[in-house]
């Protein structure tokens, strides 16, 4: 077999990859600030971020110009044999940008790689402080944390981790404060203590002894889209956790990075946790990249007890970590987590704006640019719509056909219910906002006449 047997490829042959599904789409060409384009020339304004991670758009030439100067000059060093340079600066930025506290960065290259760490090293600091029978991290259901088995164990979303079950050691969890859905008397405030109260009570239930730690979304990701708990329950869950000695780690992968108006979303409510993991934004998909950052006295007592028993053969690349700290730059010096928390609030009021003529839209929710709403069959119960109706399918397909990429879930556990991520680019203009609301708008339009749904005049 020559050469070029083996690398002649034409579009027209049978795909030799394979994802989740059989869906096709087209041969992406090129891609630019929030626009990409097909190989036909169709363009698709990127209006969820391709999963929320483009935050800076497409191919923003800082970037690539920071990537070509790194790799002029090396393009790989294990970090066993080597420090780098771009590694130790964006180290420092993070640690610079996070809550007081958290100063060191372990680099990893994705979302899943970044929360398998912060349980890791939360273990190693248990043991290393003589408290061998702390094993279990508690989570919420619903909510989505990765897809290793480590981080699958800790996430609620059952289509991804019901075929896995036996194959790992589920951990224990509590509902995720949907105070939306609640129909009581209680106010938000009194709301979201009572959810937060929820981790009390679990920490009692497993014995406080075994409790490792808490992790959570601070504003909800992919299994409950763009969730926010009430005010109240933020500080309520610190300090339970610091009540209990049980480590607080925040899984800021989708909402870190400047996507809430905020580097991290924990600022929002002046919380700084013990562990947190980003990636998504932090590349801002220009190369697979992730960090677990933590509190130095954590790092420490497990460096002492004998060395962190992790890691990754691409942790802290060279080019990886040059393109983040590029990244950073654009993020800091052109203002744009000022601009996510305007626009987000724009597209927020235009969204509600929508709800009046589409009655099946149950609910908006989010912080800056992650942002979500919810389809209902009744507004006033917050039941959904039947799932073989698939509508958290239909209205992307309905969207793409128009140019605009959204992203959608199931709401309830991953077996019912539709709601859409509308997470543009950081850097998402006026102009923008009026494309993609009068492309949803249409495509609303579109899903209420092929399935009889209600819109008002």
């Amino acid at each position: 077999m020559t050469a070029r047997d083996i690398f002649d490829w034409s579009p027209s042959e049978p795909s030799r990859l394979f994802y989740q599904t059989r869906l096709r789409r087209p041969l992406l060409d090129r891609a630019e600030g929030v626009y990409m384009w097909d190989r036909q020339g169709k363009r698709y304004l990127d209006g969820s971020s391709g999963a929320m991670v483009s935050n800076i758009g497409h191919s923003n030439p800082r970037v690539l110009a920071a990537m070509a100067e790194q790799m002029a000059r090396s393009t790989f060093g294990y970090r066993l044999h080597f420090e780098t340079e771009p590694a130790e600066r964006l180290a420092a930025a993070i640690a610079n940008l996070c809550p007081d506290r958290l100063d060191r960065v372990f680099f990893v290259s994705g979302g899943s790689e970044a929360t398998e760490s912060c349980i890791k090293l939360a273990r190693q600091y248990a043991l290393a402080k003589g408290e061998p029978k702390r094993t279990k991290v508690i989570s919420r259901f619903p909510s989505y944390h990765g897809s290793t088995l480590g981080a699958l164990a800790i996430t609620g979303y059952d289509p991804l981790t019901q075929p896995f079950a036996p194959m790992m050691r589920e951990m224990p969890k509590i509902p995720a404060p949907r105070a939306y859905l609640d129909r009581d008397n209680l106010s938000d405030e009194e709301r979201g203590l009572r959810y937060a109260d929820m981790l009390k009570e679990k920490i009692e239930e497993i014995g406080p002894e075994t409790a490792l730690a808490f992790i959570m979304e601070p504003v909800g990701g992919a299994s409950t889209g763009a969730l926010v708990a009430p005010d109240s329950y933020f500080q309520r869950i610190r300090d339970i956790c610091d009540e209990y000695g049980v480590l607080l780690i925040y899984d800021e992968v989708m909402s870190g990075a400047g996507r809430t108006g905020k580097f991290l979303a924990a600022e929002h409510w002046g919380q700084s946790p013990d562990i947190v993991a980003l990636a998504k934004g932090l590349g801002a998909g220009y190369v697979p990249l992730g960090a677990m950052v933590a509190r130095s006295d954590i790092a420490e007592a497990v460096i002492d007890a004998g060395g962190f028993q992790h890691g990754y053969t691409y942790a802290g690349n060279p080019i990886a970590c040059a393109a983040g700290l590029a990244v950073l730059r654009e993020i800091i010096e052109r203002d744009l987590m000022r601009n996510a928390a305007a626009k987000g609030a724009d597209i927020m009021e235009r969204l509600k704006a929508l709800q009046t003529r589409f009655p099946f839209i149950g609910d908006v929710r989010g912080k800056g640019l992650l942002i979500a709403f919810e389809l209902v069959a009744d507004r006033e119960t917050m039941t959904p719509f039947p799932a073989p109706l698939n509508l958290f399918l239909r209205l992307v397909d309905l969207a793409y056909e128009r140019g605009l990429i959204i992203y959608s879930r199931r709401t309830r556990g991953g077996t019912q219910g539709d709601h859409f991520l509308v997470c543009p680019p950081l850097i998402v203009e006026d102009s923008h906002i009026d494309e993609i609301l009068q492309k949803l708008e249409s495509s609303l339009g579109a899903l209420a006449a092929e399935f009889d749904l209600p819109v008002a005049a």
